[in-house]
């Protein structure tokens, strides 16, 4: 395998795609993340992810073209991000990461850019 591989390369754009469905059937269920979607269909939601994630590992560039850049913080400052709510999303997240359980390097890379991101996102206290 090269080492320098993007997770697009390593793990293609249906399993990434798989990852965001993982991912949004775990939010249906977490009450309070399932709080933060006010609209009763979350599908745009899972598209919005599902072209960031595709964006940021590696792959086509959709979700700069259609929303501009992801400016990730400032786009959820709106929502109050604690320590809680970074561990109901980190923990759909990697709930997801092992359903979709890619080969060990990209679950890897995967799970440190989840928990970073969780851990830069939170905006108070």
């Amino acid at each position: 395998m090269n080492p320098f591989q993007s997770i697009y390369e390593l793990i293609g754009e249906d399993q990434i795609r798989l990852l965001t469905r993982y991912f949004y059937q775990e939010v249906a269920q977490n009450q309070a993340l399932r709080k933060l979607y006010p609209e009763e269909d979350l599908a745009p939601a899972e598209r919005r992810l599902f072209l960031f994630l595709l964006q940021v590992f590696g792959g086509p560039q959709t979700y700069s073209e259609e929303r501009g850049h992801p400016r990730l913080r400032q786009r959820h400052f709106d929502w109050q991000i604690g320590p809680d709510m970074r561990d109901h999303w980190l923990n759909a997240m990697l709930t997801a990461l092992d359903r979709l359980n890619p080969d060990q390097n990209a679950k890897e890379l995967m799970a440190g850019y989840f928990i970073k991101v969780a851990n830069h996102m939170i905006n108070h206290g």
